[in-house]
Order: C-alpha cells, then sequence, then structure tokens
C-alpha cells in the first residue's frame, strides 16, 4: 500500500498506466481473434462458457506471472547459441506458439476452402469440438501471448501495481468485446478468412520474433486495420447490392 500511494500523485506513472493499458488492449487483440475462431467451433450452448474460461486463464495467468517478474525477465537470457544467434527461453516460447499458430490457422484456412474434407480438419467437422480441447488450445496460446505482455510490460515501467491494473483493464476489454467479436466474425463468413489470415501473420511474426528478427508491431496492426477497412467497405458494397436486388424484385 506504501508503494501504490506515491504513484497515485505521479503524472508520470497515469501515463504510464494509460500507455500499458492501450499497449496491452492492443496486444490482446490477437489472442482473442484466436479465442472467437476457436469458440465458434464450439457447440452454440458452450461457446460463452468457453470465452469466458479462456479469457479469465488469460488472466490468472498474467497475474501468476507477474508475481514472478524477476523469473520472467531471465526468459530473455540466452539458452544456447544456434547459427550464431543466441536463442532464450522467450525466443523457444515465441517460436513454439508461432508455429502452433501458423499450423492452426493453416488448417482452419484449408477447412474453409474445402469443407467437404472433415478429416484434414483438426477441430472435427464444422461445429463438433471437444471443450476440454478448445481450453486446452487456449490456454497454450494463453501462455505465450502472455509471457510476451508480461515482458512488454517489465519494459516499459518498473512499477507492479501499474502492470496489475493494466492487465486487469486490458483481460476485462477482452471479456467484454469477446462475445460481440465472436457473433460479428461467425454472421460474416468473409471476415473468418481475414481472420485466419491475421492469425498466420501472427504466427509469422511470432517466429521471426523467436529467431532475433524484430517487426515492428506497428506494421502488424497498420497492416490489420487497413486489410479490415478493405474488408468493411466490400460488406457495404454487397450489401448495398443485396438491397437493389431486394428493390429490383
Amino acid at each position: 500500500m506504501q508503494d501504490i500511494v506515491p504513484l497515485l500523485s505521479d503524472p508520470s506513472a497515469w501515463i504510464a498506466l494509460v500507455t500499458l493499458i492501450v499497449m496491452e488492449v492492443v496486444l490482446g487483440i490477437d489472442n482473442l481473434i484466436f479465442i472467437s475462431i476457436l469458440t465458434n467451433k464450439l457447440p452454440a450452448h458452450q461457446r460463452e462458457k468457453a470465452r469466458r474460461i479462456g479469457i479469465g486463464l488469460a488472466l490468472v495467468m498474467r497475474l501468476a506471472l507477474l508475481g514472478t517478474v524477476a523469473w520472467i525477465v531471465q526468459l530473455t537470457t540466452p539458452v544456447f547459441t544456434l547459427f550464431d544467434h543466441p536463442f532464450s527461453w522467450k525466443d523457444m516460447i515465441l517460436i513454439a506458439g508461432g508455429l502452433f499458430l501458423v499450423w492452426k490457422a493453416t488448417r482452419e484456412i484449408h477447412h474453409n476452402v474445402d469443407p467437404v474434407d472433415h478429416k484434414e480438419d483438426m477441430v472435427g467437422g464444422p461445429v463438433v469440438q471437444s471443450f476440454a480441447a478448445a481450453i486446452g488450445q487456449i490456454l497454450l496460446l494463453d501462455l505465450v501471448f502472455s509471457v510476451d505482455s508480461i515482458i512488454t510490460a517489465v519494459g516499459m515501467t518498473p512499477h507492479l501495481p501499474i502492470m496489475v491494473v493494466a492487465v486487469v483493464v486490458a483481460v476485462t476489454v477482452m471479456l467484454l468485446a469477446a462475445t460481440p467479436l465472436a457473433n460479428f466474425i461467425e454472421k460474416n463468413p468473409t471476415i473468418v478468412m481475414l481472420a485466419l489470415a491475421f492469425l498466420l501473420m501472427i504466427g509469422m511474426t511470432l517466429i521471426a520474433e523467436g529467431m532475433g528478427f524484430h517487426v515492428p508491431k506497428g506494421y502488424i496492426y497498420a497492416a490489420m486495420t487497413f486489410s479490415a477497412l478493405v474488408e468493411a467497405l466490400n460488406m457495404l458494397a454487397r450489401r448495398k447490392r443485396q438491397k437493389d436486388r431486394a428493390a429490383g424484385h
């Protein structure tokens, strides 16, 4: 409590808090897209529960990792060197998470392109998926995104209370946005392919980061925003054509 009171009257602490909240929310978009696509594969009555559990686990995991900040920072220490490049535990976690995202997104894209071939789809068809399997996959990606999120937070501020508040606010925003985003994706099939392309790009970015090639996040989110705006224009154009056809009849 003694550490918190001085922060309340420190303008720089408030600036750091707002900046970190924005950063955490932006980083959470990746996680939210994955959760939305994955839970939409579940039966309708299980989707909301799966989203809440998945996002709740993300909060628990990030708060737990904040309690071990000293250990988290050590994850950036090189463990071995390969081809003259030092690899840390963080790098290996990012590479593993990136490979999983690329594999998952590729499988889902294959299913959307060839929905008849259900045997090739890891989730076993258009809706049928084990609830436990969905939570397991969400938990795996929660770990990857949580490690990245906490290391980013540690790099932006040394104050643990600010990190905790930023994480709680960001995860709360994710919780509020999860269902509307999932419903929007489900109602607009073309958005699914766009979201899967985002996951594929994010997966490749994680692999590149793990290999030591820094990719500015601004470029990634600028590309995602531009693509989303183009798709929004396409949706408006399709709706206008539908209305014109309906009026013509």
